[in-house]
Formats: structure tokens, sequence, C-alpha cells
């Protein structure tokens, strides 16, 4: 009797980024792509993506529409590295120069169904009064160079001598991005 090889289970992940909340800002866009285990593997569909431009609604909730679609099928093994989904938004400056706006990442959904996911959005800062200086007077804001390092709990602490995510980012910067997962 011959040894049956692994077996494998597909994740197929259908949605959108649908909106977000960015008062003090307008004309963003937003990047995302895929943070997952060395057991998983795409198989169909787009791991990064990018969106349009968008601007403010006219109406109350003044919200940056993009109702970008994600559509990707991974195969694994292992639920170990379950995939995230890394998001990154980025808007021009008063240079005109396009700067990240937020960061932020989520788990793909556990079980099958419609899902809304709220993503809590932040950006890094400066670790030095002189880094902040010099950012201000070349007009380029710390960003990740990887920004799947968001994904990942290492290498976003102080040690990061590009920029340090203070603690409380999480919680000040008034930023949301909303995710709606479909089944096939």
């Amino acid at each position: 009797m011959a040894a049956a090889g692994p077996s494998v289970f597909l994740l197929m992940v259908n949605g959108q980024v649908e909106s977000a909340q960015f008062p003090e800002y307008d004309d963003l866009y937003c990047k995302y792509c895929f943070v997952y285990g060395q057991d998983w593997a795409p198989t169909a569909g787009l791991e990064e993506g990018i969106s349009q431009i968008t601007s403010k609604s006219q109406d109350a909730r003044r919200a940056l529409v993009w109702n970008f679609p994600i559509d990707v099928t991974f195969k694994s093994t292992n639920p170990y590295g379950w995939p995230q989904i890394v998001l990154s938004v980025y808007g021009p400056d008063v240079f005109g120069n396009d700067v990240v706006r937020g960061y932020g990442a989520v788990h793909v959904p556990l079980s099958p169904g419609r899902h809304k996911k709220t993503i809590p959005m932040f950006v890094p800062e400066s670790t030095s009064k002189l880094q902040k200086f010099t950012s201000w007077l070349m007009g380029r804001r710390p960003e990740y160079t990887d920004p799947k390092v968001v994904a990942q709990g290492e290498g976003r602490e102080g040690g990061n001598t590009e920029a340090a995510i203070p603690k409380a980012a999480w919680i000040c910067l008034p930023a949301w991005l909303t995710l709606s997962f479909c089944p096939q």
C-alpha cells in the first residue's frame, strides 16, 4: 500500500476594502498584501494590489470609499501561519509627496460566511527629536520599507531605526478601514 501524500485544504478569500475614515486627510489610496506561514502558498488571484485614489464622500460620514476587490486562493497542509491582510494607506502631504497615512493588519476570518472587519490604523513616529525635525525638513515621514512587518510581532518596536510605533497610536489615530469578506 503506497503512502498517501499530505492532504491540502484551500482557503478562498473574496471580498473588498470598502471604505475608510481619515478625518484629516483626503485623496488617499490603499495598498494591500498578504502575510502567511511557510506552509501556505497562493494558488490563484493576486496577493497584493493597489487601489485608485478616492476623495471624501459628500454625505455626513465624509468616508473615503474604495470598494477595492480582493480575490485570492491559498492552499496549505497546516493552519499554522493563517493568512493576514496588511493594508497601507497613502496620500499627499502639503508638498505633494505621497506619505503613509496608516498601516493596519487583520487575520483572514476563520469561518466561512460574510464578515466585516474594522481595522485600526497607525503611523510610525520618529524615535528622536532630531529625526522628527529632519523628516519635517525633508518632507519625508517615517515609513516601513516592507509593510509586511506590520503583521509580525518583531521588528516594530523601538529597535527599528526608521520608526517606532508609539504605544498609544492604536487608540489615538482616528482612522479606520472596513473590509468585507464574502463566500464564493
